[in-house]
């Protein structure tokens, strides 16, 4: 099939249905790095490559305000340390929302650390850390993002790892209202990635690459002031509905009992004045 066919096909489904066909070329632009950002394989894989002169990055075409976006990624093999993958929705300006994944690389042998955050209305600090059950260097896994009007789930390779429940009755801003897009990045964070900043990137070691395969955004659109999903449109059934059901629990504290190495809700050296309020049962 041509690239021209591949694309036509993608929009078109994208356009009935908002959900992406999984083609890089029609759901992405490539926005910084120059030629350090790839897309190959018919539009089926992309590559971003790092190395002392730049990092490199992409964003999807469309903006969306709820979804479930799905992309899988196989980071930096490796002597990793120093670099970020970054994976994450965002609005724009002062007051964004953002929902990231953030891969902090390290030396061969040792384990990645997946970070994750969620801002709403600038707000964040709501960091929680993961040693995940395999190590990402080795093959592609899947990482996901569920956002609806109740709740942020996280995802890998469909095990919930983190959920953001909407508090709002509680006083704790949720993102709802501004349509955000996706972006990722590979860059150079030497100053903290890695131990705090005590590793240093190994430039001998460069270039440095991530790949993607697979993404995929089941989700509203939000195109010219306006939302794809009307009152009589909502995909009902679907993630507008989601939440954890008692084995989605079980699978959540599995992963926190095992896995989390870091929360900032139980930090109380870092709030000794009381925890965040999302942080009550």
């Amino acid at each position: 099939m041509s690239r021209m066919l591949i694309v036509l096909v993608s929009y078109l489904l994208v356009g009935v249905l908002g959900v992406s066909a999984m083609n890089f070329y029609n759901d992405v632009d490539l926005t910084w790095g120059g030629d350090k950002a790839k897309i190959m394989e018919n539009g089926s894989l992309l590559v971003l490559t790092l190395d002392k002169d730049s990092g490199s990055g992409f964003q999807s075409k469309a903006e969306y305000l709820f979804g479930r976006i799905d992309i899988k990624i196989k980071v930096v093999p490796g002597n990793s340390a120093g670099t970020v993958t970054a994976y994450y929705l965002s609005s724009q300006g002062s007051t964004h929302d953002e929902i990231d994944f953030e891969f902090l690389g390290n030396v061969s042998g040792e384990p990645y650390t997946l970070h994750t955050n969620v801002f709403s209305q600038g707000q964040g600090n709501r960091e929680q850390q993961f040693c995940l059950w395999f190590d990402p260097r080795l093959d592609f896994h899947t990482y996901s993002v569920i956002w609806n009007p109740q709740a942020i789930i996280f995802y890998v390779d469909g095990t919930p790892i983190r959920e953001f429940k909407n508090q709002e009755d509680k006083g704790v801003p949720y993102p709802k209202n501004q349509p955000m897009r996706l972006y990722s990045s590979l860059w150079d964070a030497e100053d903290w990635a890695t131990r705090g900043g005590l590793v240093k990137t190994d430039w001998s070691q460069a270039p440095f690459t991530a790949s993607y395969r697979a993404f995929a955004a089941d989700a509203c659109l939000f195109s010219n002031g306006k939302s794809s999903c009307t009152d009589d449109s909502r995909p009902s059934g679907r993630w507008w509905d989601q939440s954890l059901d008692s084995i989605g629990m079980k699978k959540l504290k599995w992963v926190k009992d095992n896995y989390m190495i870091y929360d900032y809700c139980q930090d109380s050296k870092r709030f000794p004045q009381g925890f965040p309020p999302e942080c009550s049962p």
